[in-house]
């Protein structure tokens, strides 16, 4: 079968403070919360927390995971996706995990169960409610996130329940992509046993919790088929909330780019996240 990620290499997303807004505050307000949190011994297991202006207790939860071929990212490239959600009433973890090729799958997911389990321990003292884990992801992270909220296995193997994830969202994402006939896709999964059980599309069931798929018709990066069949899989498999948008004329970057307060002209990707978490039950 034709991989669905293009054949041309999955390039980090963009240097470190490349991406439009990501220095720029989005409202009047500083926004607080903790930068440097460790979940974890290794140098890499660190999270930034930001806090909406103004506190609060029970808020919702926003965990999101980046992008960068598994090889690649900081979150403090991502500051500006913490700052728009806090704005918008959410308290929001941006998570560092350990990297190609330092690890191989499942490494990557793992790290991100890690931090979802002290997040869910955690994060009241941050005003967050413990029982509202959203999770979104872009690109390698969407991949994360789907096989976080997918695959019961690696929430059960640090002592989460799969319902402790709320919903999630997935943006511009690779979700069925074999076989691995990239570079990437060799360096990340090239040792996995059994390569069936690396694609979230695999895992696609009906107690799934509300899920959101976003991608760009322009993304040549990651195939937009892989939204497309993820849906498509979700619902054959009766999941009661799929929804899937494909934002005309972006690319693979755009899906998170828009959410920048510059680049919100683009598409209405922030707006249109919110309200699907704002509509999970």
């Amino acid at each position: 079968m034709k991989t669905e990620i293009s054949r041309r290499a999955i390039v980090p997303l963009l240097a470190a403070g490349a991406l439009p807004g990501c220095a720029a505050r989005l409202s009047g307000m500083p926004i607080e919360g903790a930068r440097n949190v460790a979940y974890g011994r290794h140098p890499r297991q660190r999270m930034d927390i930001y806090v909406p202006p103004g506190g609060g207790r029970d808020r919702p939860v926003a965990f999101f995971i980046y992008g960068g071929s598994w090889a690649n990212g900081a979150k403090e490239t991502y500051g500006f996706v913490g700052e728009a959600l806090a704005t918008r009433g959410f308290v929001t973890v941006i998570a560092d995990y350990r990297l190609v090729p330092e690890v191989q799958f499942p490494v990557f997911i793992e790290d991100g169960a890690l931090a979802l389990r002290f997040v869910r321990d955690n994060i009241s003292r941050f005003g967050g409610a413990p029982r509202q884990l959203n999770l979104i992801g872009h690109s390698a992270g969407a991949y994360n996130a789907m096989m976080l909220t997918l695959d019961r296995r690696y929430l059960a193997a640090i002592g989460l329940r799969s319902n402790d994830i709320r919903s999630a969202v997935g943006l511009s994402g690779p979700y069925d992509f074999l076989p691995f006939d990239i570079g990437v896709a060799r360096a990340a999964f090239g040792n996995a046993r059994d390569p069936a059980q690396t694609q979230p599309i695999n895992f696609a069931r009906n107690d799934a919790p509300p899920i959101f798929l976003a991608t760009g018709s322009a993304d040549t990066t990651v195939l937009p088929r892989n939204s497309e069949r993820l849906a498509e899989a979700l619902k054959r498999a009766g999941a009661k909330s799929v929804s899937l948008k494909i934002y005309p004329g972006l690319g693979h970057a755009g899906t998170v780019a828009s959410i920048s307060s510059l680049l919100r002209w683009r598409a209405p990707i922030l707006n249109d996240v919110v309200a699907f978490l704002d509509s999970a039950p």
